[in-house]
């Protein structure tokens, strides 16, 4: 693992310091409430959950951590997610920028406990999801292409059973529960911005792989659901 960091570019060793340790920091950052319990919840839950992930991902496939690893150095990118990819990327931070913010100058009154108990155990839930549609698809690549140099083949077992792109699901539920846990109702507002650009994302990704991913068609035949189970 440390050997991989030390082989990683500047830019992209940045971009996970900034996923992974400054953004889960950001509530408490803005407000410098070192003794806010929730911002404490929000941040180690995601930290947590963000390098466990990686961990597994490295133990479980080093070929695609080093597809992973590449981020956006593919040639072969769909044009649409070169604009895309990196928004969906780093957009998650808005959230949590907009909390802090929130909670800084009081914008939102405060939920109740359940509420943020609800919210808490909402973002770990898309962290379990997100990490085992990772564990279970080899082909989970930071950006939308189809992967003829890896052997790109349909993945259909565990959650990509339940929907077509279950990963994205867990990212989606994170960033929608976090507001709950930060009582940060505006939060909502570049959550649900988010939620739009990864549902144009997963529309453009499903189409361009029922078309180019030979048995995909079929398997979005079998899996209705690209998203949410029973509704999209």
């Amino acid at each position: 693992m440390i050997e991989k960091i030390r082989t990683m570019k500047p830019r992209l060793i940045v971009q996970l310091l900034v996923v992974s340790v400054i953004a889960p920091l950001l509530p408490l950052i803005l407000t410098g409430r070192w003794d806010w319990l929730e911002g404490w919840a929000y941040a180690i839950i995601s930290i947590f959950g963000f390098v466990l992930s990686r961990l597994l991902l490295t133990w479980r496939s080093p070929k695609l951590m080093a597809e992973r690893g590449r981020n956006f150095d593919h040639n072969d990118t769909k044009s649409w997610d070169k604009m895309l990819a990196p928004i969906v990327a780093t957009g998650g931070a808005l959230v949590p920028l907009v909390a802090g913010l929130d909670a800084r100058f009081g914008w939102s009154g405060e939920f109740s406990g359940t509420m943020h108990v609800i919210g808490a155990v909402l973002i770990v839930l898309g962290y379990v999801i997100g990490t085992y549609a990772r564990l279970e698809n080899q082909f989970f690549s930071p950006v939308v292409r189809i992967q003829t140099d890896r052997s790109h083949s349909v993945v259909s077992t565990g959650p990509y059973a339940w929907v077509r792109h279950p990963g994205y699901s867990g990212i989606l539920l994170r960033y929608l529960a976090a507001p709950l846990l930060l009582d940060a109702a505006w939060a909502w507002v570049p959550a649900i911005l988010l939620t739009i650009a990864f549902v144009i994302r997963t529309r453009l990704e499903d189409s361009t792989l029922q078309a180019e991913l030979p048995g995909y068609a079929e398997y979005a035949l079998e899996t209705r659901y690209r998203l949410l189970p029973g509704i999209w």
